[in-house]
């Protein structure tokens, strides 16, 4: 009885958020194998069949995003990215124009700004779909029977399919955070990266079995993996404490004593959403580029130089997840509104002048950010080091690699710290007897 496992299935509110999740992640598999009409199904396993021998990176870097569906061409083959690539322009566009700011703050702001990120969602989504009707046009050259209708009513209904299965995708990730256990559209990426786990595994067997890769060197970089895992485990967990103090007050007709508390500051504030921006914000022109580039000489070029395991793509990288670090941590972490808070609180930071709070903890967050980011952009770019290194095929590597981890462990550890919460809420054990898990909203 003292399981907590089985304790999660003994509260009713805590079993039934578990049960739509997993009914929502089922449904989002379904649809990950539905392909778009006019799409000779046979044809495209027999194309991406050879593709995959012979090596195609960026396929399997948009397969890794999008669960899968990508080389299915199924209804959710742009997956999630469009609207997470629309959520960063529009953060960034709250901070260019101060009208939008200004709305954003007004009584019903937010849900006009939700809605302009709606539309501008079905806008990225066009863009895409146009680009992977036009990769399928240039597949047709090559593949016969591919398309089993013309290609403008083909396109017309590919572009309109795809968009709606994105917004259908977003609508889900929405339903899950309300209705389920939470972080609806991490909990739909993480589903699609365990989806696809099993079959690199399998495809990891075969090379080995033929003599394609060497045992040795696979087992030392399944250790490699291993480690990384505890690494992003001891990192995500890790925190920096503010000690505050708190004078006696008054509040009405009651007097509030003197207390002692503090504000933890994670060693990196922002988890995996750098990781996620990035790569977000690299998957729209990459996508575009490798799709439409059969058609467009310059393209071609960018799609070339921007391959996932060339170094422009590596450097640029690295540079989006410092920025997002950064971006993500002054949105989320306002020095200035938290060194506010405390001053009308009557609490003050020992050993600081009330005036220089907030000087005190902006010099604290960039010590944090920096060494935080540079730790995350080490592990998103292990990939690339394994496929240099010991000429690991791609569909493998972006898997078991850095990004993947680092999705997969900071989702999984935010996903127990609610479900531990809903718990505790329920006076239950939480998941762990020793400790706490420090979980964020992805």
């Amino acid at each position: 009885m003292a399981n907590p496992l089985v304790g999660i299935f003994r509260v009713k509110e805590l079993r039934e958020r578990i049960i739509f999740t997993v009914l929502m992640l089922v449904v989002f598999r379904i649809g990950a194998v539905l392909p778009v009409p006019g799409i000779n199904v046979q044809e495209l396993n027999a194309y991406f069949l050879s593709q995959q021998n012979s090596g195609n990176a960026i396929v399997d870097y948009l397969d890794f995003f999008a669960g899968g569906a990508f080389s299915n061409f199924s209804v959710f083959m742009l997956g999630i990215m469009p609207y997470i690539s629309m959520s960063i322009i529009m953060q960034l566009l709250l901070i260019v124009f101060p009208r939008l700011k200004k709305i954003s703050q007004e009584e019903g702001g937010k849900k006009k700004i939700h809605t302009y990120q709606r539309v501008g969602t079905v806008v990225v989504c066009l863009i895409q779909a146009f680009a992977v009707t036009q990769y399928a046009q240039s597949i047709s050259r090559s593949v016969e029977n591919l398309l089993t209708m013309n290609i403008v009513p083909f396109s017309i209904l590919a572009m309109l399919t795809v968009t709606v299965g994105t917004m259908f995708l977003m609508w889900i990730g929405e339903q899950i955070t309300k209705r389920g256990i939470g972080n609806g559209i991490s909990l739909l990426i993480f589903a699609g990266i365990v989806a696809r786990l099993p079959q690199a595994l399998w495809e990891l067997l075969g090379r080995v079995r033929n003599g394609d890769l060497n045992l040795v060197f696979v087992i030392v970089v399944l250790a490699i993996f291993v480690g990384v895992v505890a690494l992003v485990v001891f990192e995500q967990q890790g925190q920096r404490k503010i000690p505050v103090n708190y004078a006696k007050r008054v509040v009405g007709r009651r007097m509030y004593g003197a207390s002692n508390t503090y504000i933890p500051f994670k060693i990196n504030p922002s988890g995996v959403i750098p990781v996620i921006f990035a790569s977000s914000i690299l998957t729209f022109p990459l996508q575009i580029a490798s799709t439409v580039g059969g058609n467009v000489a310059w393209l071609a070029a960018v799609s070339q130089a921007l391959r996932p395991t060339g170094p422009l793509y590596n450097i640029l990288y690295v540079v989006l997840i410092i920025f997002f670090a950064y971006f993500y941590t002054q949105v989320s972490l306002n020095p200035i509104e938290i060194a506010k808070n405390i001053r009308e609180n009557g609490g003050s930071i020992p050993g600081i002048r009330a005036e220089r709070i907030e000087e005190y903890l902006t010099k604290i967050l960039n010590r944090i950010v920096l060494p935080g980011s540079l730790y995350l952009a080490l592990i998103a770019i292990i990939p690339t080091f394994i496929q240099w290194g010991f000429n690991f095929p791609s569909s493998i590597s972006y898997l078991m690699g850095g990004t993947s981890l680092l999705i997969l462990v900071g989702v999984d550890l935010d996903t127990m710290s609610q479900v531990e919460g809903l718990l505790k809420m329920h006076h239950h054990e939480g998941l762990t007897k020793k400790g706490r898990l420090h979980g964020r909203n992805l």
